[in-house]
């Protein structure tokens, strides 16, 4: 049985306009998860100008209002970071006994993310050190104290 040319391009041109949707669907599923993205990488841009600015006041004033905050900004900045910039992948597999066991992975999402913590720590190392003699001399002053 011959399959005749009208058949042929009737299931062609229905074919083809299926195609043509989910095209379609991901162009904009892309374009909501790059605006996603951009949106993520100016609340870390701000946050990391935050803690930037409160970094350079800390090292000014050294009041523990200063520190407070500064530790504040950190915290928040950290805690975006892990929540946005690594996921983590849970998985089960069998040993050879036949027991389950599950295996969790953290997987790295979004690589600029994790450099601008990096860039982050590198460029509050000078403040951290600061804090960390400040927190030695609050601790011998305690030692002292007691």
């Amino acid at each position: 049985m011959k399959i005749s040319q009208e058949v042929r391009t009737q299931l062609e041109s229905a074919t083809k306009g299926t195609r043509s949707q989910p095209n379609q669907q991901m162009d904009f599923s892309n374009i909501v998860q790059t605006k996603a993205n951009q949106l993520k990488e100016q609340e870390f841009e701000r946050l990391m100008k935050d803690i930037t600015k409160q970094g350079d006041k800390l090292s000014r004033t050294r009041s523990f209002q200063d520190l407070a905050k500064y530790k504040q900004f950190v915290q928040r900045f950290m805690k975006e970071a892990a929540q946005y910039g690594l996921g983590l992948n849970k998985s089960h597999s069998w040993n050879r006994n036949g027991k389950n066991r599950m295996l969790t992975t953290i997987k790295t999402i979004d690589q600029k993310l994790i450099e601008l913590t990096n860039t982050v720590l590198e460029q509050e190392k000078k403040g951290i050190g600061i804090l960390q003699l400040i927190g030695e001399i609050k601790g011998l002053l305690v030692n002292l104290y007691t």
